[in-house]
């Protein structure tokens, strides 16, 4: 009513709740498809009819007054023979979508004439897929065929007995040329008589295509060796949806306007492919552009790419190169060896750019996530590939603000989704973590109750992963920001806690996860108190502020250890509760140490002497508080550890003020520290 566009609303009858929402379960994944050729429902609902007390399955389409069915109608009345490019033109389009469907193991299982829509006079696409709990209920299905035998005569000889493939749709497909291509010649009925004997009798077929070949209809003599392949009463001996491609428009002469269907052509033979590809980048470059619909010369020239030194790609950041990667990427969007490989350069090439500059920006420009994205869609269940589109995503994302972008693009579900279901890939769950701290960084969450499950989450991947540091780090920086967002639940503070200290426990030796996990802990003991009875209570022989003394013992040096160590005490010392655990366990003179040897820093003497200065007053109120005295020792100077490549370990966060503002970096920033008002932690 808002915007004025038509649509269909379809209604299908269901028996009950539990076949409607099976129904509907079936089909949701439908409304995530993108193809120029395929028409996505635009919603899917349930509704409840009172007056026969009956579910509905409500599906919204697109509205559009032509199909072919239409087209099929008015040739058979005027007795014309349907035009011979206008058909080759569709029919590439028509196979390309349902060679996409079928990539993704996806059966139409209702294809026939009124289920293709032409958008314009030479464009066309398909709806209204069906789902398996549609098509093989028996009752419903009876009541149909009865209704209207027509439109269930396009259907294969094993779907009449509930049974769905690819196969089905070949022969749906093969049914719908066969119509196309006979409609000069055939009434309405007779076409519906000849389509339901052939499911008996084949040899019926024969006689229409000698007429077609009599009456000189376009192109006969391809579709006389087509159709019989496709018409097969046996499932396994029809041919598929590619075979199809290859008999019409590879070797036959069919043309269309559908640009996949060059994927098909012959393959170049390889001295030539060499000897294009023999050249400079340049060179490389324009034979890329020149044989663009040529995979194998896509493959081969980015595999040489990869294999050339740094200072002949033109970095830290070569733009044609990268748009022609991305053109290569969007062209074979469905040549997995194409999309692994070009994934693998763009990561060499950020790689190598980053090596020689580290302060280079890289472009993440609407083309680079397009690509990216369509990558996820194409491929959903290739692992590899996962894995390094979200390390691309996670790397370029901290470049630009298209975090919210890629979560209106369901990207955020796609990786918790993924957390859930690929807990035993460790790759996968790396990759995921740090692509949900890239998308969290910029803080602009469009929905943040989903992330109320992350933490939950989080734990089953470290319960996965219990000694593995590279989790641990990943995990930390997640539970960081979750916390500046707020969103851990109550409930959650603690168990959260105990996963924060656990993993300083695990590898102190690792900066970047020392410095999440104080960030983490500091904003949690910040605003609960629970929280902080869970860093100072004693576990499995030792508290959190025996861990915290040894931290700063190992990290003394560092200013941004130091600075996130004192603002949790900080935070600590707010409770009156919390300062006798404090005072007994000998933080005053750790604190009165950070005071003196970071005079420099005027945050950090701050937040000692509003430690120190809660300390002493705890002491004055009880004189029989005695301080251990354990007095910190100085340790023999510690070597960084190596920073992992992970996109929290180039972006710095300890410089400059407000919220975190992103920047390429390879080492961490400790000239000067985050000041936020009013003592709260800094980010």
């Amino acid at each position: 009513m808002e915007t004025k566009v038509k649509r269909v609303i379809k209604q299908v009858e269901c028996l009950d709740d539990h076949d409607a929402n099976k129904a509907l379960q079936e089909l949701m994944p439908l409304l995530k498809l993108q193809h120029a050729h395929i028409s996505v429902y635009q919603e899917l609902f349930i509704t409840w009819n009172s007056e026969i007390s009956s579910p509905f399955l409500c599906l919204v389409m697109e509205f559009n007054k032509v199909t072919f069915q239409e087209v099929i109608t008015d040739k058979r009345e005027a007795k014309e023979i349907i035009d011979a490019e206008w058909l080759q033109n569709v029919l590439g389009q028509v196979l390309d979508a349902l060679e996409y469907l079928h990539h993704l193991d996806i059966i139409h299982r209702n294809l026939k004439p009124s289920n293709i829509i032409l958008v314009s006079s030479d464009c066309c696409k398909l709806q209204d897929l069906s789902s398996n709990a549609l098509m093989t209920n028996k009752a419903k299905w009876n009541i149909r065929a009865e209704e209207d035998p027509f439109h269930k005569s396009w259907m294969a000889p094993e779907a009449l007995s509930f049974s769905f493939s690819q196969k089905s749709d070949i022969w749906s497909l093969g049914c719908i040329v066969l119509d196309m291509t006979s409609c000069s010649f055939m009434d309405g009925t007779e076409a519906m008589h000849l389509r339901k004997s052939l499911r008996e009798s084949p040899g019926s077929l024969k006689r229409i295509l000698k007429t077609m070949e009599e009456k000189q209809i376009p192109d006969s003599e391809t579709f006389r060796n087509l159709l019989p392949l496709m018409l097969q009463l046996n499932p396994s001996d029809r041919i598929t949806i590619k075979d199809v491609v290859h008999i019409t428009f590879v070797s036959g002469s069919f043309k269309s306007s559908c640009i996949s269907l060059t994927l098909y052509r012959q393959m170049l033979p390889v001295s030539i492919t060499d000897m294009l590809l023999a050249g400079n980048v340049a060179s490389i470059l324009e034979a890329m552009q020149n044989f663009s619909s040529w995979p194998e010369v896509q493959l081969r020239a980015m595999k040489r790419f990869l294999k050339m030194p740094a200072d002949q790609l033109g970095l830290p950041w070569p733009p044609e190169l990268v748009e022609v990667v991305l053109t290569t990427m969007e062209l074979h969007d469905r040549v997995l060896d194409i999309q692994l490989c070009a994934c693998s350069l763009l990561l060499h090439l950020l790689g190598q750019a980053l090596v020689l500059d580290p302060e280079a920006k890289v472009p993440c420009n609407q083309a680079i996530t397009s690509s990216l994205l369509r990558c996820l869609r194409s491929h959903p269940e290739e692992e590899q590939l996962l894995v390094m589109v979200y390390s691309l995503l996670a790397i370029t994302t901290t470049q630009e603000s298209v975090s919210e972008e890629l979560q209106n693009a369901g990207l955020l579900d796609h990786i918790l989704e993924h957390l859930h279901s690929s807990l035993q890939s460790r790759d996968v769950c790396v990759s995921g973590l740090g692509l949900l701290w890239a998308l969290l960084l910029d803080a602009v969450i469009v929905n943040k109750g989903t992330l109320e499950e992350v933490p939950d989450l989080i734990s089953q991947v470290l319960a996965t992963y219990p000694a593995d540091a590279e989790m641990a780090e990943a995990s930390c920086a997640v539970f960081w920001l979750l916390s500046l967002l707020g969103c851990i639940k109550e409930q959650q503070f603690e168990q959260v806690v105990a996963l924060l200290l656990q993993s300083v426990r695990l590898c102190q030796d690792r900066v970047l996860l020392v410095n999440s996990a104080y960030r983490g802990l500091a904003r949690l003991v910040k605003v609960s108190e629970l929280a902080a009875f869970k860093v100072v209570v004693q576990e499995e022989g030792s508290s959190g502020l025996s861990l915290i003394k040894e931290t700063y013992q190992l990290h003394r040096d560092d200013p941004e250890v130091v600075e996130n160590v004192g603002m949790l005490l900080v935070h600590l010392a707010s409770y009156e509760e919390i300062l006798p655990e404090l005072v007994s366990s000998g933080m005053k003179a750790l604190v009165q140490e950070i005071k003196e040897r970071f005079t420099s820093s005027q945050e950090l003497v701050s937040s000692a002497e509003k430690v120190l200065l809660r300390l002493e007053a705890a002491t004055s109120l009880s004189p029989d508080a005695g301080e251990k005295t354990d007095t910190p020792q100085t340790p023999p100077p510690q070597a960084p550890a190596p920073c992992p490549s992970f996109p929290w370990a180039t972006v710095s966060l300890g410089s400059g003020e407000g919220s975190p503002g992103p920047s390429m970096r390879t080492s961490h920033s400790s000239q000067g520290t985050n000041k936020e008002a009013e003592g709260q932690f800094p980010l």
